[in-house]
């Protein structure tokens, strides 16, 4: 097991398809892990959700969350975030950001139409600010 750069696991963490698992804590203290698609921006993870979700009340309560992002194929490696969600609702850069996330997950030639569908008025726009980084490769190896 060998820790990655953070040159590394940026370059995992966006490549590809692969979800995050994000990690927040409700009011009464329960864990809830729900899977997003993500890209990172600077030093910021960003995703969008919908104002009403689980996700979307909870960050707006406390910003705290963890974004684990793993390669379930040996040997495994995998990047865990922890940091402070800020929330937008800007029209522009909600369609913007969904546009880009729709075009990772579903192909460039679907991003427009992501982009209309999830950039659209009670969504929210996330960024999660990285703060520690646990990040290891070739963990079975």
């Amino acid at each position: 097991m060998e820790r990655m750069t953070e040159a590394e696991w940026r370059e995992f963490a966006t490549s590809g398809t692969k979800t995050g698992k994000l990690a927040i804590t409700r009011a009464d203290g329960r864990p809830h892990v729900t899977p997003i698609w993500f890209t990172v921006d600077g030093d910021d993870v960003v995703f969008t959700t919908d104002e009403n979700s689980v996700k979307g009340r909870e960050l707006r309560r406390d910003p705290r969350a963890t974004l684990c992002v793993d390669d379930q194929r040996p040997p495994y490696s995998y990047v865990m975030v922890e940091g402070e969600a800020a929330l937008s609702d800007d029209p522009a850069e909600l369609r913007r950001w969904a546009t880009v996330l729709g075009g990772r997950y579903m192909g460039e030639h679907r991003a427009e139409e992501y982009g209309r569908r999830n950039g659209v008025p009670g969504e929210l726009l996330v960024r999660l600010r990285v703060g520690r980084v646990v990040a290891f490769k070739d963990v079975a190896g």
